[in-house]
């Protein structure tokens, strides 16, 4: 298989004209050590973390496709630390969505002068683009459409997904008695849909149990234990 991309995370591989495979790696994002689902550099390494995450992913992907939602996920060997995948094309350069039902991280850095740390949020949702170089810049709706990055409809269609995707996932982690603070999400086109693509991993959102935020390989050894 030929390589097409190298991510912070995951590698990419073509497998044909309308199918990709995703390589997960034992990296998370983070500074200096420190797990951050926001951070744009890879903070840390955990041994056997990428397999986890695929089997996290799997576990999502699947419940989402109970849910009526339709994903890039084809298939996933996890020994092999690999997911089949629809080859989706991305908005731009890709954009990454965040959803958010708490004033944590970098909400609270931005608006901590109006909002106290870890007051509720109504399920809300950011678009920033994927630009490493620039800290991965929120974006607004009107500037998407005049960048042409995506259209009017392709975004109400976007945040509606996922926050419908979050709420699902929210309330699933709140079963095994955890609290989501906010979630990233990614979205690509295929065959003109707006679908969900990339991972949906611990490394992807902030999770709380009992008023402490969990580390990832805590996270994944919670979702998938039975």
């Amino acid at each position: 298989m030929e390589k097409i991309k190298t991510g912070k995370t995951k590698d990419v591989y073509a497998l044909n004209d309308s199918e990709c495979v995703l390589l997960f790696k034992d990296d998370v994002t983070g500074t200096d050590g420190v797990f951050d689902p926001g951070a744009n550099t890879v903070g840390l390494s955990i041994e056997g973390i990428g397999k986890s995450n695929l089997a996290v992913s799997v576990y999502f992907f699947e419940l989402l496709k109970n849910h009526g939602i339709y994903t890039h996920f084809i298939s996933a060997d996890i020994p092999k630390s690999e997911m089949t995948v629809r080859k989706a094309e991305m908005f731009g350069d890709g954009l990454e969505v965040i959803c958010r039902f708490k004033a944590v991280g970098s909400f609270i850095r931005r608006y901590g002068g109006y909002i106290k740390e870890g007051e509720d949020l109504p399920a809300y949702v950011e678009v920033t683009l994927k630009d490493d170089d620039r800290g991965d810049p929120l974006i607004t709706q009107q500037a998407l459409e005049i960048l042409n990055i995506l259209n009017e409809s392709q975004y109400i269609e976007l945040t509606e997904m996922a926050k419908q995707i979050s709420l699902i996932i929210r309330d699933d982690l709140q079963k095994k008695g955890l609290d989501l603070y906010d979630i990233k999400l990614e979205f690509g086109k295929f065959d003109n849909e707006v679908i969900l693509i990339d991972e949906i991993a611990s490394g992807n959102m902030r999770v709380y149990k009992d008023g402490r935020v969990l580390q990832p390989e805590e996270l994944t050894a919670i979702i998938l234990s039975k």
